[in-house]
């Protein structure tokens, strides 16, 4: 049976150490190889061969509801009348305690108190008594078991009172509880709405995609069909205005597309005949005709929201040591609340004080910020980058890139325009000792174009750009195949060909004499060279010399600039030659150049830079970048290049900016920044609150209203990554 991944929607977990309990539940369910739980977007993401029935009776048994979670499911708004009404129910008894600061005694009598405290501690805060009891059973602890007794103490103590000193006007708390469940109760729904917030990009995305599309029939006329119902090759018609539908390729019409909300582009994109249109994007002011070539999960933009789902959903390394503490931070917590009871009644015979200064420690030490500290800047971190154009495939991936010290780039449809032309095509005649004529230039283009028919490499359409061009007919080839990182071997009407590097011909022994000058004049130029030989005799005879150039990509000087800014080194790791690779460096003021490299030769490079200490990251867009892509500690692809490289690569650049990387390095520095600060605030409450209350100078109250805080505060500073803009346009 094989492994596969199944997501549950996780209901009624509180704080880090629910997170702990599921994870450890599921870990024990037999066939499990990994799980991992998110509290901020309440998933359970589990890798393994058992089926979900007992994924789901397993998290049930721990005390908590699951259920197979439905692809873009979106999270109900939590109800504020709870909040409302236990402020109603508290309110007037706190109007008493402020009276007392301006010497107003408004007491309520003991029994108006107890009817207003008691549906706020047993109605309102049943959600507290049933969480922990639940944690209870199962031997653990959580957030909900230390507000039931925390409040269940106070309140019991004031019923107390209020039972054994019946004429008497006696210390009640009722006020404490109550307020306390009111603060907590307020406290979740602001975190609850702040934390949909964080997934407004999901959002975002989600509703780009139309219900239906205006599918054009054999006979011309044209249907209203639902989305489900298209299929690929359909006929699409998308009218002045309209978002596009589905995935495809303009077989009518030419307009500006907006692409914004799905690349980041903030100008319109024109497109023609044959250009790609991806679902989702606003239609200018021309009509179009789209023939559909891909639909539901396999479009662009479904693959996208997949993709950051499944970021938001992961664990940044630096959560999994958040819930190693947070595993045993409730049962440490008890043991200090007992410690304070006790040692107000035994050193100090303050047996009351000490059951107020345990409640106050019990509240203060509630650890949900603790839980929602590393996710919600997560979520908000690979939410902004969406919209931005950069799609983050991990978690590991944006806390990794902040340490990032070394950029790697491929060359060709990285930093150049990746769309090189065939700028000169020399032949050599059987004597190698000179030049021919036009028959043999064209001969030799229709032989290069045979080669190269059929393959996606951008030299391979550049040869057959310019023999469409020229109106040369390429004769068929058979025994077409690929020398990774070498070039094409294929025969031709009975000969065998071979068109590829230097390095290539060197190994296959070619005397390059006859072109070598003017294939060094080439390369000093920066341009890239290709070799035609003929015969399967040991060396083969050299048939001419191919010379295409490529243009620089409009940002790529800004790009290395921008990471120079930041204190990260370039590295321009080419298959091309030395001469064409140096002179693309120098234009853009490149720190190194390691240049005629195979394949294997990048990810090699990547590792000894990653043995040397550095954080690597490798950008690149071809087939031939996967290895190196895998190999980099933060693998970044162009989204213009290949699905194997965006399959390997950690980060995918959704346009075609160079520049993006930059971007992605200052917003995961901007991210890890954001952790920081929410861990440091979500442990200080407790650091310092802890002792305070410990020694009396925290009540309950207060000490409900700083826990309620810290969770809304470290929710609040996530979302601050939302005004993030970065560089790159």
């Amino acid at each position: 049976m094989n492994t596969t991944e199944s997501t549950l929607t996780i209901e009624g977990m509180t704080c880090a150490s629910c997170v702990a309990r599921v994870e450890k539940a599921l870990a024990k369910v037999p066939g499990v190889v990994s799980a991992e739980v998110n509290l901020a977007t309440e998933t359970a993401r589990v890798q393994g061969r058992s089926g979900t029935a007992a994924l789901i009776a397993a998290v049930q048994k721990a005390g908590y509801g699951a259920h197979v979670r439905v692809e873009h499911e979106s999270v109900a708004p939590a109800p504020l009348w709870p909040v409302l009404l236990a402020a109603a129910l508290s309110l007037p008894l706190v109007v008493p305690m402020a009276g007392d600061l301006f010497g107003r005694h408004w007491v309520l009598p003991g029994w108006w108190q107890f009817a207003l405290a008691t549906p706020v501690q047993f109605w309102l805060g049943a959600r507290f008594y049933v969480a922990g009891w639940k944690a209870l059973r199962a031997g653990t602890g959580n957030m909900d078991l230390l507000v039931a007794i925390g409040t269940s103490a106070g309140y019991g103590l004031s019923l107390w009172h209020l039972l054994t000193e019946p004429g008497a006007m006696p210390h009640l708390y009722f006020e404490a509880s109550a307020v306390v469940i009111t603060l907590v109760l307020l406290g979740k729904w602001l975190e609850a709405r702040a934390t949909r917030q964080t997934i407004e990009a999901i959002r975002a995305l989600q509703a780009l995609r139309p219900e239906t599309a205006r599918v054009r029939l054999t006979d011309g006329r044209e249907e209203e069909r639902p989305i489900a119902q298209v299929v690929v090759g359909d006929l699409v018609v998308v009218r002045p205005g309209e978002r596009v539908p589905v995935d495809g390729v303009v077989a009518e019409g030419a307009s500006q597309v907006d692409e914004s909300l799905i690349t980041g582009e903030s100008l319109p994109v024109a497109k023609h005949e044959g250009d790609r249109v991806i679902g989702g994007a606003v239609n200018g002011e021309g009509l179009l005709v789209v023939r559909t070539a891909a639909i539901g999960a396999e479009t662009t933009l479904a693959r996208i929201v997949r993709l950051v789902e499944s970021a938001q959903a992961k664990k940044a390394p630096i959560q999994r040591l958040v819930d190693r503490v947070s595993a045993v931070f409730v049962p440490v917590v008890i043991g200090l609340a007992l410690v304070t009871l006790l040692g107000w009644g035994v050193f100090a015979g303050q047996w009351e004080q000490g059951l107020l200064n345990a409640v106050a420690v019990l509240v203060i030490a509630c650890p949900c910020a603790l839980g929602l500290a590393t996710p919600t800047a997560i979520m908000a971190g690979t939410g902004v980058a969406a919209r931005r154009g950069i799609l983050i495939k991990d978690a590991e991936a944006l806390e990794t890139a902040h340490r990032i010290g070394v950029v790697a780039f491929d060359k060709t449809g990285t930093l150049t325009e990746g769309q090189p032309r065939l700028v000169e095509a020399l032949a050599a005649d059987a004597n190698h000792d000179a030049l021919l004529g036009v028959a043999s230039h064209d001969a030799l283009l229709a032989d290069a174009a045979s080669l190269q028919a059929g393959s996606e490499h951008p030299l391979a359409r550049a040869v057959l750009r310019a023999a469409a061009e020229a109106g040369i007919a390429a004769p068929g080839a058979t025994e077409t195949r690929a020398e990774a990182g070498r070039g094409m071997h294929a025969r031709v009407g009975g000969r065998v060909l071979r068109l590829g590097s230097t390095r290539w011909m060197k190994e296959l022994g070619v005397d390059l004499s006859p072109l070598v000058d003017a294939a060094q004049d080439q390369q000093a130029q920066g341009r890239t060279v290709s070799w035609l030989v003929e015969g399967e005799a040991t060396p083969p005879r050299l048939r001419g010399l191919l010379v295409f150039g490529d243009t620089l990509k409009p940002d790529a000087r800004s790009a290395v600039d921008a990471l120079r800014a930041l204190h990260v080194k370039t590295l321009l790791v080419s298959g091309d030659h030395r001469g064409a690779a140096e002179a693309v460096a120098a234009q853009l003021g490149i720190d190194e150049v390691r240049a005629e490299v195979l394949p294997t030769d990048k990810a090699a490079i990547v590792a000894e830079r990653k043995h040397d200490g550095s954080v690597v990251a490798m950008v690149g867009d071809g087939l031939n970048d996967a290895p190196a892509l895998a190999a980099a500690d933060v693998g970044i692809a162009m989204a213009t290049g290949t699905d194997v490289a965006m399959h390997a690569a950690g980060i995918t650049l959704m346009r075609g900016q160079v520049s993006l990387v930059s971007d992605a390095i200052e917003l995961s520095r901007r991210t890890t920044a954001k952790i920081r600060q929410n861990l440091f605030w979500a442990f200080i409450y407790n650091v310092v609150g802890i002792p305070l209350a410990a020694l009396g100078l925290l009540s309950p109250v207060i000490a409900g209203a700083a826990m309620a805080l810290s969770s809304v505060s470290v929710v609040t500073n996530a979302l601050t990554l939302r005004s993030w803009k970065g560089r790159a346009r």
